[in-house]
């Protein structure tokens, strides 16, 4: 019982510190654009910052979890895509002020997030 509030606790810290982290990304574009690669024209940062926002939303109201999955499952092929262009330097991700592709970021976000939700399913399941 005590894991499942502990693993509830973190999704929320990691959404919550990765909303703020993607904000300026996402604010930086808006005023400066073509900071973000593009995915259909729309900048894959304002992307990224939708599936953090509504798997969170998920996640706090308890609605479907296909919803929690399809906005982090989305966001981790992106980030999947995007870490495989960089590495290959076929695109370039934004980066850190330390030099770190911020879409080997999110793909160790979204990793986590996914893999922490099912965790979290599978003790729900037994309990």
């Amino acid at each position: 019982m005590k894991l499942k509030k502990v693993l509830h606790i973190i999704l929320i810290l990691i959404f919550v510190l990765s909303i703020l982290g993607a904000s300026s990304l996402v604010y930086d574009e808006f005023i400066n654009e073509s900071i973000c690669p593009k995915i259909f024209n729309i900048p894959a940062c304002y992307i990224i910052m939708g599936c953090f926002i509504m798997p969170l939303l998920r996640h706090l109201l308890k609605w479907n979890n296909y919803i929690y999955f399809i906005g982090t499952g989305l966001a981790f092929s992106i980030a999947l895509y995007g870490t495989t262009t960089q590495l290959l330097e076929i695109v370039q991700c934004p980066k850190t002020s330390t030099g770190i592709p911020m879409c080997f970021i999110s793909l160790s976000i979204f990793t986590s997030l996914i893999f922490l939700k099912i965790m979290l399913l599978k003790i729900k399941k037994q309990i």
